[in-house]
């Protein structure tokens, strides 16, 4: 065995010997950049669909809670077999990656934190009437103000601004929503959130009434009704097209995220902020699979 090792060793560095190594020149990689655009696209997937990048993050909390990760798992193959082409990452989308989408759908914790650079790439990304979608905490950050003017409403990191987990009940303030429809149910078990800095153009879907939590009774929003549901369509200053959002600020439970009425409510929602027809995702219907060869 060790005679055979070694003479399998040998043919190998004999081979390579044959195949002089060269440093690759910026020739060379600037041929790459075709690459993509003649590459076979996945089988089964859209090419006509609307284009969906998904930001996650690291898992935060608990078991059953803030699983960013599983939602990246689950939901990208959710969207991508209801006709979205689907990008992702739980890196902040480059410049290529923004382009390319016509809705960011959010769901990280604490997401309002940005640099400079990367709140400069999607304010880019809004003025050009790019969707955002954003689910929970998302929103959150140190400047809620400035995260209004991107999704209609924001609210500030470590007050305390939430329900914690309590069974709440929804009530829809705009019944004849398309995003809607007659699928969410009238009670979640989740968390709600109020201190929430809106801008005035958000338009309401649903609202919760705060339940009396501990944590409510600390913040003081105990019995606040308050949007947990909207909608927000503008036009940043210097843009050169409306731009629309859609938020849900529940989602701090998986089952949330995993209850089939919820989420053709939540692909409605982000087929709108995509501006494309609200059914486009919830009723595509996939052509059949293709032909298995037969046995060779």
């Amino acid at each position: 065995m060790h005679a055979l090792n070694k003479m399998l060793l040998g043919g190998a560095v004999a081979l390579a010997a044959l195949v002089p190594a060269s440093a690759q020149t910026a020739k060379d990689y600037a041929r790459y950049s075709t690459y993509m655009e003649k590459a076979p696209h996945a089988q089964g997937q859209n090419t006509k669909g609307m284009h969906i990048f998904l930001l996650g993050g690291l898992k935060s909390h608990g078991p059953g809670a803030h699983d960013y990760p599983h939602w990246m798992d689950t939901w990208s193959k959710l969207l991508t077999e209801h006709g979205a082409v689907v990008d992702g990452s739980f890196s902040f989308p480059s410049e290529e990656q923004l382009k390319a989408a016509d809705v960011v759908v959010i769901y990280r914790g604490d997401a309002g934190y940005m640099t400079p650079e990367q709140r400069a790439r999607l304010q880019a990304y809004v003025k050009r009437g790019g969707g955002l979608v954003t689910f929970h905490d998302s929103l959150c950050g140190p400047d809620p103000a400035d995260m209004a003017t991107l999704v209609g409403a924001g609210k500030k990191h470590g007050e305390t601004n939430y329900t914690w987990t309590a069974t709440l009940d929804y009530n829809v303030v705009d019944k004849d929503s398309p995003i809607i429809g007659k699928d969410m149910p009238v009670q979640i078990y989740d968390e709600a959130f109020f201190k929430l800095n809106f801008a005035p153009e958000v338009h309401p879907i649903l609202t919760v009434t705060m339940p009396d939590t501990p944590s409510a009774r600390k913040g003081g929003g105990v019995g606040q009704t308050i949007p947990q549901m909207w909608t927000y369509e503008h036009t940043v200053a210097g843009g050169t097209a409306p731009a629309r959002a859609f938020v849900w600020m529940q989602g701090h439970m998986v089952d949330s995220l995993e209850d089939p009425a919820i989420r053709k409510v939540l692909m409605r929602g982000i087929a709108w902020a995509g501006k494309r027809p609200e059914t486009e995702l919830t009723d595509f219907v996939a052509p059949p699979p293709r032909m298995m060869r037969p046995a060779q």
